[in-house]
């Protein structure tokens, strides 16, 4: 076993591929609800913004273009409700996902080092913790951690794969035991533009950071609200120190999103049309699942937000996949995310109309 693969958990998907196997077996083929991915076009504005920026034979800088730094800033103001930004609060990313999982090795952290996260969470957290050699640890409340060795706190809302939504008074309490304690607080808040039953709230609100960005930092992702997950599109802002930081380290590893994906974004944040969309896409879509996993006798708890249902049959995650599989249906086991989510799965409703519709007739019958 390499130094690498021994330090990591198991790829967890790999345990999947049977039941997907199962699932493609079905008649009238899989309805693959496991993971978050959009189906949907990306907008025209974006496309068009894309393609005008085609002909970029220079190297595009690490930091952004001027336009969009402008973008970033001004997109947090109006959607994060944030204030005060300047470019110094703002930094272009390769995807989100990039960042979870090195954010910790570029900070520095190693060996004596503590990152949290939540108790269910996106598995990528406790992968950058171990890729940079610190030590991963769970949370159900953040205040309640104990400090000692703790440099990163990260925290997730909207949830994935729960659903839930903090609220701002949670989110104050964070931000507030983070900046007693010296930690640096990460709030990854990628399905902020997807709440149904709660309005998410960032941490870059006044209500909630005071009006200091000092200690925080927020990351979001044009993938879920704009359809970009093929563009890599993401960016952080926050703490104009730590950005600062990154910002040089990420200069000598030559971690640059490149020049027409940076003009695809700026076009992307420009545009709410497409945003409004999408989300009535997803709501029809959520709402039809709801009803159907509900009446097969399922029970959601959080999604309240994101992309995804919470359900549980009350039986292990896997003889609940096992179930839907044969009915030609793929989730995720909760246990992907977390040993509290052993019975649970996590359904997504990032399918296109027709298969959504094959589901429900599936679970009906």
């Amino acid at each position: 076993m390499s130094a690498v693969s021994s330090r990591l958990p198991v790829f967890p998907w790999d345990r999947l591929e049977p039941y997907k196997a199962t699932a493609a077996g079905h008649p009238d083929g899989i309805v693959d609800l496991s993971v978050g991915t959009p189906v949907d076009p990306v907008p025209a504005v974006v496309q068009q913004a894309l393609a005008a920026a085609a002909d970029s034979p220079g190297y595009p800088t690490v930091w952004g273009t001027p336009a969009l730094r402008d973008a970033l800033t001004g997109w947090a103001e109006r959607r994060l409700g944030a204030r005060g930004l300047d470019h110094r609060n703002v930094l272009p990313v390769v995807g989100s996902k990039e960042l979870v999982a090195w954010l910790p090795t570029q900070l520095g952290l190693g060996p004596g080092d503590k990152v949290a996260y939540p108790r269910l969470a996106y598995p990528t957290y406790e992968v950058g913790a171990r890729l940079a050699g610190a030590e991963p640890v769970v949370y159900d409340e953040p205040t309640e951690l104990d400090p000692a060795g703790l440099k990163l706190l990260w925290l997730n809302s909207p949830s994935n794969p729960t659903g839930r939504v903090l609220s701002a008074d949670e989110l104050r309490r964070a931000v507030a035991w983070a900046r007693e304690h010296g930690v640096l607080l990460v709030s990854d808040e990628c399905y902020l533009d997807l709440g149904w039953e709660a309005d998410p709230v960032s941490v870059l609100h006044p209500d909630v950071c005071g009006g200091s960005h000092e200690g925080i930092i927020a990351v979001h992702s044009l993938s879920k609200r704009s359809n970009l997950a093929g563009y890599r599109a993401a960016f952080l802002a926050g703490d104009a120190a730590v950005l600062g930081e990154l910002l040089g380290l990420r200069k000598h590893g030559g971690m640059i999103v490149p020049a027409p994906v940076q003009a695809a974004t700026i076009a992307a944040l420009g545009d709410e049309a497409h945003v409004t969309e999408q989300r009535a896409r997803y709501a029809r879509r959520r709402t039809a699942l709801r009803a159907a996993f509900e009446g097969a006798g399922f029970r959601i708890e959080h999604s309240e937000a994101s992309l995804y249902l919470w359900a549980t049959r009350d039986e292990p995650c896997w003889d609940t996949v096992e179930f839907l599989a044969k009915r030609g249906i793929l989730v995720a086991p909760g246990e992907f995310y977390g040993a509290a989510g052993e019975r649970f799965v996590r359904i997504a409703f990032t399918a296109t109309d027709e298969r959504i519709e094959a589901a429900v007739r599936r679970l009906a019958d």
